[in-house]
């Protein structure tokens, strides 16, 4: 076995071979020229039991129901309905909304230019990853941080927990809309039409399905013709986080490696996708967390398998 100053020689050869940027991935290592993690992104919990009473940061609840925040929720939370974000168009569920809505659900949230807003939900991060790319879409996402672990972190260190609506004034938000976060229909067909006939390898698709729905061995709700957009890549989005009992994100090391073999690096395009664009919301978050700046492609699988004369794959991607 191989141990000690041995092990850093035996990796700084390897490093220094031919083929180090596969080296580097197996490693978690940052590819050259990789940027540099976006740590603002993420809030601990001790980052917010210190600052709860900051008048800049404003906490957000988000589920899909009431009944979790009237239970308990973080000390002056604001909740945020689900259906306030996500919502159905052209028979495809969980949308973004138009920006009129985004812009008066923030207003409603008392959400300012100086709001540092934190995120979090129920569960394992899904809904809270939702509502960042919400945010992101209309020009927030500089200011919004997902409190790593979720709402069962914060209780299973005995964090406060209260039953109080906060009193909130409503805003003036004027939206700086980002409109490269989502990629269309139309955009998608173009990009995977270049891609198949051009074996570009600049653009990187991230399936985030589970791997029984990305092969097609499961459909999925509403899925008639089961698989994959061709030439995606899955990385299911769980394998982000710990697990769904401790929803915080996996080191950093591990989370570089996962999106390396995938393709993820310097210079490529990186589309997420899943079913309905929620577990892709995920995958985003954490892309972007890398450094990488994704877009998500909103109407996902359910869109893509509606649509005619758009091909699907069954099976797995050569790697």
């Amino acid at each position: 076995m191989i141990r000690g100053k041995e092990t850093i020689l035996l990796c700084a050869g390897l490093l220094a071979m031919n083929g180090c940027a596969s080296v580097r991935a197996r490693l978690g290592l940052p590819e050259k020229g990789a940027p540099s993690l976006r740590n603002e992104m993420l809030a601990t919990t001790k980052w917010l039991k210190a600052n709860l009473n900051n008048p800049s940061v404003i906490v957000v609840h988000v589920a899909r129901t009431r009944e979790g925040y009237d239970a308990g929720h973080i000390p002056g939370a604001r909740f945020m309905s689900w259906n306030d974000f996500a919502v159905t168009r052209n028979g495809i569920p969980n949308e973004l909304p138009s920006v009129e809505n985004l812009t008066a659900l923030a207003r409603r949230l008392g959400i300012t230019d100086d709001s540092s807003i934190v995120v979090y939900d129920e569960g394992a991060g899904l809904e809270a990853a939702r509502a960042y790319v919400t945010f992101d879409h209309v020009g927030l996402g500089d200011r919004t941080a997902l409190l790593d672990g979720q709402l069962r972190k914060w209780k299973a260190e005995g964090g406060a927990l209260s039953t109080d609506a906060p009193t909130v004034v409503p805003s003036d938000f004027a939206p700086r809309v980002r409109p490269g976060v989502i990629i269309s229909l139309q955009e998608m067909r173009r990009l995977v039409k270049d891609k198949m006939e051009s074996r570009d390898r600049n653009v990187v698709i991230i399936d985030a399905r589970p791997e029984e729905q990305y092969s097609g061995k499961q459909p999925g709700e509403g899925i008639t013709r089961p698989g994959h957009i061709p030439a995606a890549v899955n990385v299911y989005w769980m394998n982000n986080v710990v697990g769904s009992d401790n929803p915080i994100l996996q080191p950093i090391r591990k989370l570089r490696r996962l999106y390396s073999r995938a393709g993820v690096k310097p210079g490529v395009e990186i589309i997420t996708y899943c079913r309905t664009g929620v577990q892709a919301s995920h995958s985003y978050f954490t892309v972007k967390y890398l450094g990488y700046s994704p877009r998500l492609y909103d109407g996902s699988f359910l869109e893509w398998n509606a649509a005619k004369d758009t091909p699907v794959k069954a099976g797995s991607e050569a790697k």
